[in-house]
């Protein structure tokens, strides 16, 4: 239905408007109305002529489509792109990523906050979720926050944290000095930044503890409940790589998802991040308590971690949104390459060209990503805020575009949006971003991403590691570490699922 409304502040009139409604609506020659941060009207460009825009923006050749939504990156990755090929996971943790975040200064954070959320405008994301390590004290995460923000972006920081230093961090070389705080210290600065940044703020405060298979137990619990209190999410890393599981039970007795579930920490407020090794319990564990996965199909191949369940867990009853991950292991923070992979991966894996389709991927990475974030966008609708991505189809390699979906998934790419809008404010367009000086940012970011790798002592040639080297390593530490249990055995507990 056509909104009654005879005036607006923005007008985009004459593009395809996708606007993954309830009705998956694809309008020709469209149009989509926009005053005080939300969408008034959407229709056809005939339909809306007579409205008297404050700005008409010509979209003839374009497409507008809801703007993109990254449920999990690192953005303080950002001046270490390039580093780290070919290492494991928790090798490259351990050896390259914790000793670059531990030399981190508050402004360093902030750069790299500012050049992902730069990317990410031009890209065509109007909100993100960025789980941050460090620095993680109040005031580089409210930095982080304000970067953002000073963008145009909305969304989230996860405030990462790690804790005490528990039996899985301590085996395997992981508690350096992001482990420096107690847990109870970590859950009380968590709050602050929490209550810094009250509901209504345009980017949030979550608590985000570092991985459910290292971090401390009690951290865990102690955040979750945090979060039900403040009324936010809780985001963390779970079940990233083949060896969570049989790490987390030579430790624990049990698995990651499983013991969340038993300890009530599942539900609406929970994202995970990844959650790829599950089995068919923990799958219904997670869809049957509406948490949400934030997949991350570029970096899982980046690092050779895994494919998704993604159509199991979507059954179940979770809710899976697409994210970039970090530019240290991903290198971009362009959802359009995530959900052309989100498509290609599920095929290949499955050998099957009808596993997945440039449908399903628009879902993941709009209206999807918006369930996940809890924020009314996501879908081009009246009513809903005013997040939209423009992408020009002028260029080569999108002509002709005889099927919209599929030539935004598979041939676009982040370098075609033309205007990003976030809550009816133009904060990418003609090139550039609107709100910030991006050449200066880049500058900076280069000063600083030089200077903290020579402080942190890492080379830019780091030697590669391969997976023959890695499986020795994981399988030795699970067995150092299953003499120390810190839970009851699997026999004890009633989710644990039968072996075999």
């Amino acid at each position: 239905m056509i909104s009654s409304v005879t005036a607006c502040e923005i007008l985009l009139s004459g593009g395809t408007v996708v606007t993954m409604d309830e009705d998956r609506r694809v309008i020709d020659d469209g149009a989509v109305a926009i005053s005080a941060g939300r969408i008034t009207a959407v229709g056809t460009a005939a339909e809306l002529a007579h409205l008297a825009a404050r700005r008409t923006v010509d979209c003839r050749g374009s497409v507008v489509m809801p703007g993109l939504v990254d449920t999990h990156t690192h953005l303080y990755q950002g001046l270490a792109r390039s580093l780290g090929e070919g290492m494991p996971l928790w090798s490259w943790l351990a050896e390259l990523m914790w000793p670059y975040a531990a030399h981190m200064t508050t402004d360093d954070a902030r750069i790299a906050a500012l050049l992902g959320s730069v990317e990410a405008a031009r890209a065509g994301t109007t909100a993100l979720l960025d789980h941050h390590y460090a620095p993680s004290d109040p005031q580089a995460v409210l930095a982080v926050a304000d970067a953002v923000e000073s963008v145009g972006l909305r969304g989230v920081v996860a405030r990462g944290m790690a804790g005490t230093p528990s039996a899985v961090a301590t085996a395997h070389g992981l508690a350096g000095r992001l482990f420096s705080r107690t847990s109870s210290d970590e859950v009380r600065l968590t709050k602050e930044c929490i209550e810094a940044r009250p509901p209504g703020s345009r980017v949030l405060v979550w608590p985000g503890p570092h991985n459910v298979t290292y971090a401390d137990q009690d951290l865990l619990r102690a955040t979750a409940e945090l979060a039900r209190d403040a009324g936010t999410g809780w985001h963390t890393h779970c079940a990233s790589t083949p060896h969570d599981p049989e790490v987390y039970r030579a430790a624990y007795g049990t698995t990651p998802v499983a013991w969340l579930h038993r300890h009530g920490l599942l539900g609406p407020r929970t994202t995970l991040a990844h959650g790829i090794h599950l089995d068919d319990a923990e799958v219904r564990m997670v869809g049957e308590t509406g948490t949400a996965v934030a997949h991350c199909p570029v970096s899982n191949q980046y690092g050779a971690d895994g494919v998704l369940r993604l159509h199991d867990l979507r059954r179940a009853g979770a809710v899976v949104g697409l994210g970039t991950d970090g530019a240290a292991y991903n290198h971009r923070q362009d959802l359009f390459e995530c959900m052309k992979q989100a498509v290609l991966v599920q095929r290949m894996h499955h050998l099957d060209p009808r596993a997945s389709d440039s449908g399903e991927a628009l879902e993941l990475a709009t209206r999807e990503g918006a369930r996940l974030l809890g924020i009314d966008a996501g879908t081009l609708a009246p009513g809903k805020l005013a997040d939209v991505t423009v992408v020009g189809l002028d260029a080569p390699h999108l002509t002709p575009h005889h099927h919209i979906p599929a030539t935004l998934v598979y041939a676009a790419r982040g370098s075609d949006v033309t205007m990003t809008i976030v809550g009816g404010q133009v904060v990418f367009e003609q090139g550039t971003c609107t709100f910030v000086d991006e050449d200066a940012v880049c500058a900076q970011a280069l000063e600083r991403a030089s200077a903290l790798v020579r402080r942190a002592g890492i080379s830019r040639s780091h030697p590669r590691r391969t997976a023959v080297d890695a499986t020795p390593d994981h399988t030795r530490r699970a067995e150092a570490i299953a003499t120390r249990r810190v839970s009851a055995p699997v026999s004890a507990d009633p989710m644990h699922r039968s072996e075999g």
